[in-house]
C-alpha cells in the first residue's frame, strides 16, 4: 500500500540511528500485502487476511515518524510542503496510471459502471473511503468484490491522516528537534489514540462502516506505529524489553488472527495492530523472522507493495466480471497482478519519485493536483454519458432484461398506476370508476415498485377472471405494508419523500378498506428483505425506530419489527373480512447484488455463480413464509403466494428461467415474463381455490 519511504535511495539520512532504513519492514510488508490477496482471492482460505491492510497503517504510522525525525525545515511551511511533495511524488503517479486503465477496463465489461467510476475518482484526491461511506457500503459484501476501486478507501485514510499528522509533528515541537518534542508528541498522539480505539470500538457495533472507513476511528493504528517509534527513542528499556520477545512467535499469532472469523472483527483488528507494533520492535538481527523478512525477493514483493495492493484488486474484480476465480485461473491472475505492479514500480513509480518535477515544492503539490484532475476528468465523463459507450457486451432487449412497462400503452389511466398523487388515485382510479357498470369483483394491487413491475401479470390475471384491476403503488415506499415506516437507529428524522410516502399509502390503504366490497381481493406485493433483513430472527441488534399506523413511534429489533407487522396483517384481514374481502400477500423473492454480473456475454466463461441453492434464500425468508402461512390457516380470507417456489426450478434460484429468459429487471425487481408466466398462474391458483366459488 502506500506507506512511505520504502528504500535506502529513498530515505533523506536522518540524524538519528532509529530513522535508518530497515529491510525487515519491507519484508513485513510483503507479508501484509500477500495476506490481503490470499484473502480477496477467496475469503475462506483466510477469513481475516483483509487485517494486513492494518499491518499498513502500523507500518504507515512507523515509518512516517522515523522519516520526519531529525529532518531539518527553515520553517513550518518549508517542512510541510517538503512533507506534502514527497506524498504526491510517492502517491499519485502510480495512482492515476492504475485509475486511468482501470476505468477503462471496467468500461469495457460492466453495462453499469457509474459507482465504481466515482469511486476512482475520488479515490485520486483521498476521498474514496467518504464516498463508500456515502453509498453505505458494506466492505465484507459480494458487491464490493466488483468495484476494481473499492479497496482504494484505505489510501483516503491514509491521505486524510496525512493531513493531521504533520501538524502534531511540527507543533508538538518534534519536528523542529526541541528537547520536549517527543514527550510532547507522544502525549497528543497517545490522547487521540484513546479517543479513536474508543470510537472505533463503539461504532464498529451500531455502524460499522463508519468505523470501517473513517480516518478519525482508524487514526489509533496508524498512530500505534507512531508511538513505538516514540517509545523506542525515550525508553531503551522498552525497546529492550520487546527484543526479548520471539519475533517467530508473534508472526505465528499473526497469522491465527488471520483465521478469526469476520464476526470477530474488533477484537482481530486491535489483536493485528498491537501484534504488528511489536514485530517492528523486535524484529532483529539473527532470528530466522529477521533472515526470512530480508529475503531478497521478500523484500523485493514489500518495495512494490504499494503498486501490488493497486493492481490486486483491479485484476480480481475484472475477473469476476469476465473469466471468474477458479483453482486453475489463480496462477494466470496473479501472474497478471506482478506484471502490472513491477512495471508499475520500475517505469512508473520509481522514476517519477526520483525525478526533481519542479525547483519549487508548491508546484510539485500543483503539478500532482493537476495529474490527478485528468483521469478524474475522464471517469466523471464516462459517467455522464447516457449510455456506457465501451461495453463490449450486448444488451439483450428481447426478453424482459430491460423492458419498459411505461411504453406503448403498458400504463394506462384505467390501470392507475399512481407515482405520487394520492387524490388522482382516489378521484381517477376509485370514486371515478364507481359511475361505471360495477364489475362482479375487483382486484386491488398495493404496494411499491415491486407491485407495478408486475403489472403485466396482473392485468392478464384479472382480464381471465373478468375482474376489474385497480392499482395504487409507489415508488420506494421505505416500510413493508400494512404497517408505518421503518428507519435504521443512526437516523434521527425521518425525510419529507420517506413521510410523504408514509402518508401517500396509509391514506391509500384506508381509501381501499372503505371502497373494497363483497368478493373483493386486494393484492399487496413489496421488498422483504429490505424491510427484514437474513438477521430478524437470530439477531437482536440492528434495531429500528418505525412509526406505527396510529402514528405513534416506537424502538427494537427487527425481530420485534417483524412481530408488530405481523400484527397489523392480521387487523388487516380481519377488517377486509367484514366485508367479505381477501387479502393476499406475495412472499419474498431472490435477490441479486449485481445483476449486470450475472448476464450472459460472449467474455464470461460461465454465470453458475448466479445460481444458488434455493435453501439458502429458504433459510433467510422460511420465518415470514411459514409465519403468514400460520395466519392462512387461522383466516379463511387471507393466503400467501410463496414467489420463490415458482421461479426457482429444480431447487436452484437463478437469474434466468428454464427456458433461458430473463426474471428481473435489476436486482430485486421481477420483470413482465416472471409476472406473466409465473407469479399470475400462482395467484390464479390460489384464487381459483380459495376464493371463486
Amino acid at each position: 500500500m502506500s506507506a512511505v519511504e520504502n528504500s535506502p535511495q529513498a530515505l533523506h539520512k536522518p540524524t538519528q540511528a532509529k530513522s535508518k532504513y530497515r529491510p525487515e519492514i519491507d519484508g513485513l510488508r510483503a507479508f501484509a500485502v500477500v495476506a490481503v490477496i490470499i484473502n480477496h482471492f477467496n475469503k475462506d482460505l483466510l477469513p481475516s487476511g483483509y487485517l494486513g491492510v492494518d499491518i499498513f497503517f502500523v507500518i504507515s504510522g512507523y515509518v512516517i515518524t522515523s522519516s520526519l525525525a531529525g529532518r531539518e525545515s527553515k520553517n513550518f511551511l518549508d517542512f510541510l510542503t517538503g512533507f506534502y511533495e514527497r506524498r504526491i511524488k510517492r502517491l499519485v503517479p502510480a495512482l492515476v496510471f492504475f485509475v486511468l486503465i482501470t476505468s477503462v477496463l471496467i468500461s469495457l465489461f460492466n453495462p453499469d459502471p457509474d459507482r465504481a467510476l466515482k469511486t476512482g475518482a475520488t479515490s485520486l484526491f483521498g476521498l474514496s473511503n467518504l464516498y463508500l461511506l456515502k453509498q453505505s457500503t458494506d466492505y465484507f459484501a459480494q458487491s464490493t468484490e466488483l468495484n476494481p476501486f473499492t479497496h482504494t478507501w484505505s489510501l483516503g485514510v491514509e491521505e486524510q491522516f496525512y493531513l493531521l499528522f504533520p501538524f502534531l509533528i511540527w507543533f508538538s515541537g518534534f519536528g523542529q528537534q526541541s528537547s520536549k518534542g517527543a514527550r510532547n508528541l507522544f502525549f497528543w498522539v497517545g490522547a487521540l489514540t484513546t479517543a479513536s480505539l474508543i470510537g472505533f470500538i463503539y461504532l464498529y457495533q451500531v455502524n460499522q462502516p463508519a468505523a470501517y472507513f473513517l480516518m478519525p476511528l482508524r487514526f489509533w493504528e496508524m498512530a500505534a506505529g507512531c508511538l513505538i517509534f516514540l517509545g523506542f527513542q525515550k525508553r531503551v528499556r522498552i525497546e529492550r524489553t520487546l527484543e526479548q520477545v520471539p519475533p517467530l512467535l508473534v508472526v505465528a499469532a499473526m497469522v491465527g488472527v488471520m483465521y478469526l472469523p469476520v464476526a470477530a472483527a474488533v477484537p482481530a483488528t486491535i489483536g493485528i495492530v498491537v501484534l504488528s507494533a511489536v514485530l517492528i520492535a523486535c524484529l532483529k538481527r539473527g532470528t530466522f523472522a529477521y533472515k526470512f523478512f530480508t529475503l531478497e525477493k521478500v523484500v523485493y514483493i514489500g518495495l512494490i507493495s504499494y503498486s501490488l495492493y493497486l493492481w490486486h484488486w483491479s485484476v480480481l474484480s475484472i475477473s469476476r466480471w469476465t473469466i471468474g476465480i477458479h483453482w486453475w485461473s489463480v496462477p494466470i491472475q496473479t501472474g497478471f497482478m506482478l506484471l502490472l505492479a513491477i512495471g508499475s514500480y520500475k517505469w512508473i513509480e520509481m522514476p517519477l519519485r526520483r525525478k526533481i518535477w519542479f525547483e519549487q515544492k508548491w508546484k510539485t503539490i500543483s503539478g500532482g493536483i493537476g495529474l490527478a484532475i485528468i483521469p478524474a476528468s475522464f471517469c466523471l465523463a464516462l459517467v455522464q454519458t447516457q449510455t456506457n459507450l465501451l461495453f463490449l457486451g450486448t444488451r439483450d432487449k428481447s426478453n424482459g432484461r430491460f423492458e419498459n412497462i411505461f411504453a406503448s400503452g403498458a400504463i394506462t389511466s384505467e390501470d392507475c398506476f399512481v407515482f405520487h398523487e394520492l387524490q388522482r388515485a382516489i378521484a381517477v382510479c376509485i370514486e371515478g370508476n364507481e359511475r361505471q357498470a360495477r364489475p362482479v369483483r375487483t382486484f386491488w394491487l398495493l404496494g411499491d415498485s415491486h407491485a407495478f413491475t408486475l403489472i403485466n401479470g396482473m392485468r392478464k390475471l384479472a382480464a381471465d377472471k373478468k375482474a376489474i384491476l385497480r392499482v395504487i403503488t409507489r415508488g420506494g415506499t421505505a416500510f413493508p405494508l400494512p404497517l408505518g415506516y421503518a428507519k435504521l437507529r443512526t437516523t434521527k428524522d425521518w425525510s419529507d419523500r420517506d413521510l410523504a410516502s408514509y402518508h401517500f399509502m396509509t391514506k391509500a390503504r384506508n381509501v381501499i378498506l372503505e371502497k373494497v366490497k363483497s368478493g373483493d381481493v386486494l393484492i399487496v406485493a413489496m421488498r422483504f428483505p429490505y424491510h427484514f433483513g437474513p438477521d430478524t430472527f437470530n439477531s437482536k441488534e440492528n434495531e429500528f425506530t418505525y412509526r406505527k399506523n396510529d402514528g405513534t413511534t416506537t424502538r427494537g429489533s427487527k425481530r420485534k419489527f417483524f412481530a408488530d407487522w405481523l400484527v397489523e396483517v392480521e387487523k388487516l384481514i380481519v377488517s377486509l373480512r367484514s366485508k367479505n374481502a381477501y387479502l393476499i400477500i406475495l412472499g419474498p423473492v431472490p435477490e441479486w447484488e449485481d445483476p449486470a454480473r450475472c448476464e450472459r456475454q460472449w467474455f464470461k466463461i460461465s454465470t453458475d455463480e448466479c445460481l444458488t441453492q434455493s435453501s439458502y434464500h429458504e433459510r433467510i425468508h422460511e420465518k415470514t413464509i411459514s409465519s403468514l402461512n400460520n395466519l392462512s390457516q387461522r383466516h379463511s380470507n387471507f393466503r400467501t403466494v410463496d414467489i420463490m417456489k415458482q421461479i426457482c426450478p429444480a431447487n436452484l434460484c437463478g437469474f434466468y428461467d428454464r427456458k433461458g429468459k430473463h426474471l428481473y429487471t435489476d436486482g430485486d425487481h421481477l420483470n413482465g415474463n416472471a409476472a406473466i408466466n409465473y407469479v399470475a398462474p400462482a395467484l390464479e391458483k390460489v384464487i381459483d381455490a380459495s376464493i371463486i366459488n
